[in-house]
């Protein structure tokens, strides 16, 4: 009688992740790993600037869900079987330590991603999994009772019983041909993690200024983030704006990324306490210039940019500033309108939303519901988070979920 055949396709975390579990869950089978290039978990050994952020020290389920602008209802009820602490947990059990950061963000304590890359590697083999690289599947082809006939990119075909499907996002939606092919509905993929571009911003000059809490709103829409802001030579960056463009990718990607963006640099500092802020040093320090002598926390080269926008110039006092000159700096500082025009997006940590609909997925066991014994896990899926470890928890605990039902 011969073994049981389940392949995984795509060799990333939720490719690994599963397969290890599968193999854990089905001892006498054989569970075969199938990755297209010729390298494995090439985004784990990237992401993070070369740390691998692998999960982030939420431990209230509701919480964490809240961090994923798709896919976060479907979740939560999967966290209660595997989640950020049971990922500490798998990866301890490894001899693999994780360390927090003080933004919550875990990575290992070696700051390595190849710790995370050869903790994998190791325990696929010692679980047995057979990985194959250099090797893609062009279709699949369900078989009339059980199984499937896997066809190859060199034309070769392959009989397996089950497939967990682990490939990752893809910026266009030609890559979702051969799954959409089998009759799943796949949602339109679009970038959920970007920057905005400021062709004409008068702040790239002062690339490299941050500020620790702004506030970001899409002028005209519901959308807002607060956070860090950091200001590069093509426009803004940072957790505020990486936010921001995950819960309004789809709202975005219509506008075709023109929009204007309301910031106030001192993040939920109201008007009023702005002005009382001008009537104190009118008050309390009226000789003082007003250029050199940078107020609520906003770094200098900055602050002096506000104050040119708003024609205070280098050797204006507090005792001589106009009404009008306060109303401006007012606005510059806590509704600063900026037009932008574009995304930037990294290729290393790209992230898309959309993909595989979830609707067609079974949220107990991660199998379609369509077709029996073919299964889905990680970004392939239209699930899709902020920055900070939690999209590779979506990878963890969706594919230990596929590998233990498999």
């Amino acid at each position: 009688m011969s073994r049981k055949k389940i392949v995984v396709i795509g060799g990333g975390a939720a490719g690994f992740f599963g397969a290890i579990r599968a193999a854990e869950q089905n001892p006498a089978a054989e569970v075969l790993l199938l990755e297209k290039n010729r390298t494995v978990l090439n985004k784990v050994r990237i992401s993070g600037g070369g740390r691998c952020n692998v999960t982030h020290a939420c431990f209230d389920d509701k919480k964490l869900a809240r961090f994923y602008p798709r896919g976060g209802s479907f979740l939560k009820p999967l966290f209660k079987t595997f989640n950020p602490q049971s990922t500490i947990d798998w990866f301890q059990q490894k001899g693999v330590a994780l360390k927090i950061e003080s933004d919550g963000r875990m990575f290992p304590t070696t700051d390595s991603s190849k710790t995370i890359a050869l903790c994998l590697e190791n325990e696929a083999i010692r679980k047995g999994v057979q990985v194959k690289t250099s090797t893609g599947v062009s279709k699949i082809h369900p078989k009339e009772e059980t199984g499937f006939v896997l066809e190859l990119l060199d034309g070769t075909n392959l009989e397996v019983d089950a497939v967990l499907v682990t490939t990752g996002g893809n910026p266009n939606v030609e890559g979702y041909r051969w799954l959409a092919d089998l009759g799943l509905n796949i949602l339109k993929p679009l970038p959920s993690l970007f920057t905005f571009n400021t062709p004409e911003g008068v702040f790239k000059d002062l690339s490299g200024v941050s500020v620790p809490n702004a506030n970001v709103k899409i002028a005209g829409r519901k959308l807002k983030q607060d956070g860090p802001l950091l200001v590069t030579h093509w426009g803004f960056s940072g957790p505020a704006i990486l936010k921001l463009s995950a819960w309004g990718a789809k709202e975005l990607a219509e506008v075709e990324y023109k929009f204007s963006t309301l910031i106030n640099w001192c993040g939920e500092t109201t008007e009023n306490e702005v002005r009382e802020q001008w009537a104190s040093q009118k008050k309390l320090h009226p000789k003082k210039v007003i250029q050199s002598n940078q107020l609520l926390g906003i770094p200098s080269r900055l602050w002096k940019r506000l104050c040119e926008l708003a024609e205070i110039d280098e050797q204006l006092r507090w005792i001589d500033v106009s009404n009008k000159q306060l109303n401006k700096l007012t606005e510059n500082l806590i509704n600063c309108n900026q037009t932008v025009a574009g995304k930037t997006t990294f290729k290393e940590e790209f992230v898309t939303c959309g993909g595989v609909d979830l609707y067609e997925i079974n949220p107990n066991t991660m199998e379609s519901k369509k077709i029996k014994g073919l299964f889905f896990a990680g970004e392939v899926l239209d699930i899709d988070a902020v920055t900070g470890g939690f999209n590779f928890q979506a990878a963890w605990t969706t594919s230990y979920v596929a590998g233990s039902n498999i």
